[in-house]
């Protein structure tokens, strides 16, 4: 034998090397939409999140405001956020429903903010009202139900849900909870 080998290696068709350095059209077309279908995806989830769930900066700018009027929409949010009136629960204790014998309780403690000080006044009056609404709903919390940083919101939500079906619509803006501690 000798030190030189002689490896054959068949011509390759020039059709043939095009293809393989280059992916397929469709394939292209497939990944470019599964792309542009991400962005919009993630775009419109973004939006929704800081439209619905207060997570922009508008809403940040709407709780620090002076009350004092101004050009656009964060002047007359401003001067929203200055006419409401905070209206403070009574803290409350519940039992938690739970799966074992062990008793686990949740503390919490919660304002009201009302739309304006004239209806702070029937807030404060109907209360006990918006307690009643809101005992049955806290009872039927689990302790699994409170894991996260997205059960506070569903939480949050569910309060100003019952607390203006108690009420009546537009009287009650927002719940704030100030303590949260479950045992």
């Amino acid at each position: 034998m000798s030190d030189e080998e002689i490896i054959d290696v068949a011509p390759v068709d020039a059709a043939e090397s095009d293809l393989s350095s280059k992916p397929p059209r469709k394939r292209m077309i497939l990944i470019g939409a599964a792309v542009a279908v991400l962005l919009v995806g993630g775009g419109a989830g973004y939006y929704g999140y800081t439209k619905f769930a207060g997570g922009g900066h508008e809403s940040a700018s709407s709780e620090g405001g002076s009350g004092e009027g101004g050009s656009g929409e964060g002047g007359s949010a401003s001067a929203k956020a200055g006419k409401s009136s905070y209206v403070e629960v009574p803290s409350m204790v519940v039992n938690l429903r739970g799966s074992d014998a062990s008793a686990r309780f949740l503390k919490l403690r919660v304002i009201i903010v009302a739309a304006d000080e004239s209806k702070a006044d029937t807030v404060k009056e109907k209360l006990p009202v918006v307690l009643d609404s809101l005992q049955p709903f806290l009872r039927e919390l689990r302790p699994e139900d409170l894991d996260g940083s997205a059960a506070v919101f569903r939480i949050k939500e569910e309060m100003l849900r019952r607390a203006n079906q108690a009420l009546g619509p537009g009287m009650v803006t927002d719940v704030l909870i100030q303590d949260l501690i479950q045992q």
